[in-house]
């Protein structure tokens, strides 16, 4: 290659124009994102991005049902060889993703692109340690965090009031708030002190966060299996019967208990923030809603887990990964954050959304919205279980789960029961 052609081919490369060079044709990204939802926001993103960058087009596949769904579809798209240039990968899927695809060199490590930019003064200046590290698989940055959601309550605090709590100081410990609960669940006998909804929820989300809150792992690195066969899983067996017992909580599924609540029927429950705009209008002006942060029985190394997703460069060609990268910082980035959060609810994962000139006045008019933030040092990455089969995990654990709040069995034995059912199907 001649030096002239060096040179362009370098520029080209840097998203550089050259004088004189004509303009390369445009690059056309094959996207896949999960969630038909979501399409209320990736869209008008999109439009955005490809105004500011003419020379990329953003072609979007039908979104996937959900990070399952997705997941799947991309692993049958790697046997063929037809893998979207960008996908959005749930966090507790991506270890399985990147496992399977870096070995056949499908996936990019954005290390290079990082490294362009300025390498960790560029990450240190949009992300939080702890946020950067959702896109992270053995110490490799995979992907940047797109959305990011880790479970809040949301408070009646009319009832709170009425038992005689303070629904803008909720305590901070699980045995308060069940504490709280039961004076709730006296005050009538139609209303339920809470709502932990684990036992309909439609993955294992709530079920890390009673482990993860106690700074507790849920597969030990050393021996693969299960991290939570002790004290950690068994105080979070003996907190689910407790939320029945002492807390007056009815076995209901996540929709239920949103109605309920809305009804002003619930003292307060858990959930997503994603929820924020749906509950406000359940609620409507029946009650006072406020919302309050996840609490930690560990507070120095207790954490919440973070759902949502990362975005991932699949392509392997190298002009499609320079737009593809143009993508992912823009969609990662303050501004189109800025829009995420509000269209959402969720936490902005680039801290410079969270400033005067995107989301502080945002969050000043709707503090409901604003809980979710203030969780971001507390974010940890939501976990899979290795072998590829945390959807059947969860749906075995959920079934002991629930037996447990029913009272079918112990606290005890349904640990001893999730415990040996989860380390044989993680082999």
């Amino acid at each position: 290659m001649s030096l002239p052609t060096r040179i362009v081919a370098g520029a080209l490369a840097l998203g550089l124009a050259l004088p004189g060079v004509a303009r390369a044709e445009t690059v056309e990204l094959q996207v896949l994102y999960n969630l038909p939802g979501f399409t209320k926001f990736h869209q008008p993103l999109a439009d955005q991005f490809m105004a500011a960058n003419p020379d990329i087009k953003i072609n979007f596949l039908a979104p996937a049902a959900g990070y399952n769904e997705g997941q799947q579809q991309v692993l049958r798209a790697a046997v063929t060889g037809n893998l979207p240039d960008v996908y959005f990968s749930g966090y507790n899927l991506t270890a399985e993703l990147v496992g399977t695809l870096a070995p056949r060199s499908q996936i990019t490590d954005l290390a290079p692109f990082i490294e362009a930019e300025g390498g960790q003064a560029f990450l240190d200046e949009n992300y939080t340690p702890k946020m950067a590290a959702l896109g992270q698989i053995d110490g490799k940055q995979y992907g940047l965090p797109v959305n990011a959601s880790s479970p809040i309550i949301y408070v009646n605090a009319d009832l709170v009031r009425q038992a005689g709590g303070d629904p803008e100081n909720m305590p901070d410990t699980f045995d308060g708030l069940v504490e709280l609960a039961a004076k709730i669940d006296a005050l009538d006998p139609r209303y339920a002190g809470m709502g932990y909804d684990i036992g309909g929820w439609p993955d294992d989300w709530l079920w890390q966060a009673l482990i993860f809150q106690q700074g507790g792992q849920l597969v030990d690195a050393q021996t693969g299996t299960v991290a939570f066969d002790g004290e950690t899983g068994l105080n979070a067996m003996k907190l689910v019967r407790r939320f029945v017992t002492e807390g007056g909580q009815e076995m209901l599924d996540w929709d239920q208990s949103r109605q309920q609540f809305g009804a002003g029927l619930t003292g307060f429950i858990f959930s997503t923030p994603a929820h924020v705009q749906t509950i406000e209008g359940l609620v409507g002006e029946r009650f006072e809603l406020t919302t309050a942060t996840f609490p930690l029985e560990n507070k120095e190394t207790g954490g919440v887990p973070t759902g949502g997703n990362s975005a991932v460069i699949l392509t392997q060609d190298p002009a499609h990964q320079q737009a593809a990268w143009k993508y992912l910082k823009w969609i990662t980035g303050a501004q189109a954050q800025n829009q995420i959060v509000r269209i959402t609810g969720y936490l902005p994962t680039n801290k410079r959304a969270t400033g005067p000139d995107y989301l502080a006045p945002y969050y000043a008019e709707n503090p409901n919205v604003e809980t979710a933030s203030r969780q971001a040092d507390r974010s940890l990455p939501w976990a899979g279980y290795p072998g590829g089969d945390s959807v059947r995990i969860w749906r075995t654990q959920r079934d002991i789960i629930g037996t447990v709040m029913r009272g079918e069995v112990t606290p005890e034995d349904g640990l001893k029961e999730i415990v040996a059912q989860t380390n044989a199907l993680m082999k």
